[in-house]
């Protein structure tokens, strides 16, 4: 079973919108749940949907200007732009002292950024200019410098010569490293004795063999760069560029991206994060061998993460070899992660086959050999239900054994239902095997009709329990039929405790009946 993927939130600047990314087409599905994390990567303009709101701190209370200020604000907010445009204009021509002047250029050139003609975007440049060389350190300078940049490549786009001039050129710094900044004089030791010495790391307090059944957790897709190592003006100015320049110009925008890709300079590392999902957008084969090459070579395990993650979107044999060598030599554990994940999300038969072989491999970590597992159950085929059987009788691992009942189980594959339902009847089964069997069954669509075959067969008390509740949770009126008969004619009182118990929790009226009849001894 493979759930399609949901679009990549992709956050920007803290003082900027977010941005969405055109997805390539032809992406592969992934599952759902394991992909809500965001990707600090730009779009294709006009990716800034909307401004962000208006935060406490922005507030300049007691200003003159507040109430119109905050008018203008949600009226962008609300991507009412021209009323924007001209509440803010108003706040300026009212209220020229106002604390929120230096800021109301950059807001309105977004408002008119947003609006789209050409008339508008040259307007916005303008204003970007007049709040440059009036309030230089006004808190939006940085983001009006990555505004301006998307201005530059809409109106480069549409053929303005100068602005796709101005694009090139800060497309082509991106790929120049920065001067490194003065060497800090080296800390000074601390004076005077320690007042206690460190603490020691507490030991784990659970461990893996207390455990209950769940998924195993599938692999995350790349995380945005956090934090202020990755807050750089300058990066968002030249991401902003180097994405224009691929709207116009691909075949010019790819050697820059690798020259970019090239740097190994001291703060580049946030910059090759994004440049490595613009590499992933081209459709051609060269992008294949740019992500190759960043995932064997670049020194920024993030940065490898993010270009293995992209090669799931590539569907060719020297992909799938490349995800197969990654993930049997690799010592990094979340980049093992990543390719497998890739390589679950490849169509080609050799991709299937790299993930069964390490699934069945007893040297691999454990805990990637679940997520193996995890993957080869949702592609939910015949085929892949068959290996995982085969395995299951193979290894001697509970927890594996756990993983591959629960990864069969979530196949929606009706050999593989049938197959579960044969482990909890069968006796040379563990009993928790059995039960867990029999639980993820009932939880995946076994119908009532077998459950309550079943149940006569069942010698252990456990098992039985576990059917019970199973049978409690159906809303299918036969399970209630099948708990009435427990109730009333099971020789052990403990399972016919527990019937009546799920009996007390249904609608049905025949429940309240039947339940009633056993409180008066009547029948």
């Amino acid at each position: 079973m493979r759930v399609p993927l949901i679009a990549l939130l992709v956050a920007s600047t803290p003082a900027t919108a977010q941005l969405r990314p055109t997805p390539a087409p032809g992406i592969a599905p992934v599952a759902k749940s394991a992909y809500m994390s965001t990707i600090a990567l730009p779009a294709p303009a006009p990716g800034w949907s909307v401004a962000p709101p208006m935060s406490q701190t922005e507030w300049r209370q007691g200003d003159p200007a507040d109430s119109l200020y905050k008018a203008a604000r949600n009226a962008l907010s609300r991507e009412q732009y021209r009323a924007a445009v001209d509440l803010f204009r108003e706040v300026r021509s009212r209220y020229p002292r106002s604390a929120y002047v230096p800021d109301s250029y950059y807001y309105e050139a977004f408002a008119l950024y947003r609006t789209g003609s050409n008339a508008d975007l040259r307007q916005a440049a303008s204003l970007l200019g007049t709040q440059g060389r009036k309030y230089p350190r006004a808190a939006t300078s940085g983001d009006a410098r990555a505004l301006q940049a998307r201005i530059d490549a809409t109106l480069a786009q549409k053929g303005d010569a100068a602005a796709a001039e101005r694009v090139a050129e800060t497309a082509a710094a991106a790929a120049v490293p920065r001067a490194a900044p003065a060497a800090m004089p080296a800390p000074l030791p601390p004076m005077g004795p320690m007042t206690a010495p460190p603490m020691a790391p507490l030991p784990p307090t659970v461990s893996r063999s207390s455990r209950t059944t769940r998924p195993p957790a599938a692999p995350r897709a790349p995380r945005a760069p956090r934090g202020d190592d990755c807050a750089d003006e300058e990066d968002d100015v030249q991401v902003a560029a180097l994405n224009g320049l691929m709207q116009m110009d691909a075949a010019k925008a790819t050697p820059i991206l690798q020259k970019v890709l090239a740097r190994r300079d001291s703060g580049s590392a946030c910059l090759r994060r994004k440049a490595v999902f613009l590499v992933a957008q081209q459709e051609t084969a060269g992008a294949e061998n740019i992500l190759l090459n960043v995932a064997r070579t670049d020194p920024d395990p993030e940065v490898r993460a993010q270009a293995v993650f992209w090669l799931s979107q590539v569907n060719s044999p020297t992909a799938v070899a490349a995800l197969d060598s990654i993930l049997r030599s690799s010592k990094d554990p979340e980049l093992q992660e990543k390719a497998l994940f890739a390589l679950s999300q490849q169509d080609a038969p050799k991709a299937t086959q790299a993930l069964r072989a390490y699934a069945a491999q007893e040297s691999a970590p454990e805990e990637m050999r679940e997520k193996a597992v995890f993957w080869l159950g949702q592609r939910g085929d015949t085929s892949s239900i068959g290996f995982l059987r085969t395995l299951y009788g193979r290894t001697t691992n509970a927890e594996l054994k756990e993983r591959i009942l629960f990864a069969v189980a979530q196949s929606d594959n009706a050999t593989g239902q049938a197959w579960l339902l044969e482990v909890a009847q069968n006796p040379k089964e563990s009993i928790e095997a059995r039960k867990q069997a029999l639980f993820w069954a009932a939880q995946n669509g076994a119908s009532v009709a077998s459950l309550s075959r079943i149940y006569g067969q069942l010698q252990d008390a456990e098992l039985k329990e576990q059917l019970i509740f199973a049978l409690g949770q159906s809303n299918d009126p036969a399970a209630v039929t099948k708990l009435l008969e427990i109730a009333r004619t099971d020789p052990d009182k403990e399972m016919r405790k527990r019937a009546i118990f799920w009996l007390g929790q249904s609608n049905d009226p025949r429940a309240a009946q039947a339940l009633e009849s056993i409180l008066t001894g009547t029948r």
